[in-house]
């Protein structure tokens, strides 16, 4: 005696949907990815009316200095007395070599100035990152 149905079911998942859901998370992962800029330090730059752009240089470095006096090379943090022997390094393994210097605008000024001396003495051209001032028309 055979109790089973002559009818086979058959069972179907629809996917279109899946694959829709699946588009909008690409796009929105793609896009929440360009707008993050991990590893940045944040800092309010001081303003001047008129800058210079310079030529990429070979080898570019960056100096960092935040308002409670932190310095980072290359967004990595590094001590004071660590600029010198940090810049003699990379001018031995490139010649040429730029630094920019981005401090925050409410820093003491020898504190740059400190930073500019050690490029001076390093041989290193150094160049201060500023913003575009706004005018008061």
């Amino acid at each position: 005696m055979n109790l089973r149905s002559e009818r086979k079911q058959v069972f179907e998942i629809f996917s279109n949907s899946f694959s829709d859901i699946m588009f909008f998370l690409m796009l929105f992962f793609l896009i929440a990815s360009t707008m993050i800029t991990p590893g940045t330090i944040k800092l309010l730059l001081p303003q001047a009316n008129q800058t210079q752009s310079m030529n990429k240089p070979p080898k570019e470095i960056a100096i960092s200095i935040t308002k409670d006096l932190k310095y980072y090379i290359n967004n990595k943090q590094v001590q004071f007395l660590e600029i010198e022997p940090v810049l003699r390094k990379e001018k031995k393994e490139n010649s040429e070599v730029h630094a920019i210097v981005r401090c925050d605008n409410a820093i003491a000024v020898q504190s740059l100035v400190d930073v500019l001396q050690i490029g001076t003495k390093v041989e290193v051209k150094m160049v201060l990152a500023t913003t575009r001032k706004e005018s008061t028309k």
